[in-house]
């Protein structure tokens, strides 16, 4: 269980809403917010609702610069979106440089981490966002139950910051905006360690014979901490488009990219031997 008070936690439709929840509560028209490209698109979105400014900073190594990211700060910057692991690349920031970039974000600045897929982790090294809540920083610590815990269509994700932000955003936040179903299910998912472990284990097998796969047909890739692989192509839509004639769905990103959800051993079978027929 999450050893957080109530005055420390936000409920939400999903992660998707608290983010955008955030950007209501603490920007205004003009304002900034800094974030990584390619990194989840409904950042900007957000950002643009506000009618505020996207700062987007180009990813290193195909990862958060969070070092270029602080540097990117102005007077009119109100919030930092740092997906980790990120989204569409898989890549985390791990725990030096996250605290170098926490030493250069002002007071005023709101640091939204957004760890959507952080139960898929195995680095050690993994920056631990709790500890900066723990010391009084203004960060906010974005979960989800529609990523490892299978709950996607209930619809349930969380919010954790001290309570000066976490009242602000609930001044915004619709009443009743989740359902008593989707509490429930989410505290037995929370105490569902048995789940999860499984489906991790599932995640990284899936990951090993995906890895092996692609190196076997000499195809790069993103080494991933998330259930998904970015694979960078020369020309990704013929890619995307035969998959798709045989029935196989992947994420185009952009026309240089693709990203493959980590499946059940069948699907990511099936997803190699009809790459294996068009690649």
């Amino acid at each position: 269980m999450l050893n957080v008070s109530e005055d420390e936690l936000v409920l939400g439709n999903g992660s998707n809403q608290l983010l955008n929840i955030a950007a209501w509560t603490f920007m205004q028209d003009g304002d900034e917010a800094v974030m990584a490209t390619p990194s989840f698109v409904v950042y900007s979105m957000a950002v643009q609702s506000t009618g505020g400014k996207s700062i987007q900073v180009p990813l290193k190594n195909y990862t958060h610069d969070l070092s270029a990211m602080a540097d990117a700060i102005t007077s009119k910057t109100k919030i930092i979106f740092i997906a980790n692991p990120n989204n569409p690349t898989g890549t985390i920031n791990k725990k030096d440089e996250f605290d170098r970039m926490m030493e250069k974000v002002p007071d005023n600045v709101l640091v939204v981490a957004d760890e959507a897929y952080c139960e898929y982790v195995s680095d050690p090294d993994y920056a631990d966002s709790m500890k900066y809540l723990r010391s009084n920083k203004n960060i906010l610590i974005l979960r989800t139950f529609s990523k490892i815990y299978g709950l996607a269509g209930l619809r349930l994700g969380y919010g954790i910051a001290k309570t000066e932000i976490i009242s602000e955003m609930n001044k915004l936040r619709e009443p009743f905006n989740t359902n008593s179903i989707a509490q429930k299910a989410g505290l037995a998912a929370l105490n569902d360690k048995e789940h999860v472990i499984r489906s991790k284990t599932m995640n990284e097998g899936g990951k090993r014979f995906l890895y092996f796969q692609l190196d076997s047909m000499g195809i790069k890739y993103v080494p991933t901490e998330a259930n998904f692989i970015y694979i960078p192509l020369e020309n990704s839509m013929p890619v995307y488009e035969g998959l798709l004639k045989m029935g196989v769905i992947v994420r185009p990103m952009g026309p240089k990219a693709i990203r493959v959800t980590i499946g059940l051993p069948e699907e990511n079978r099936r997803f190699i031997d009809s790459l294996r027929k068009i690649y």
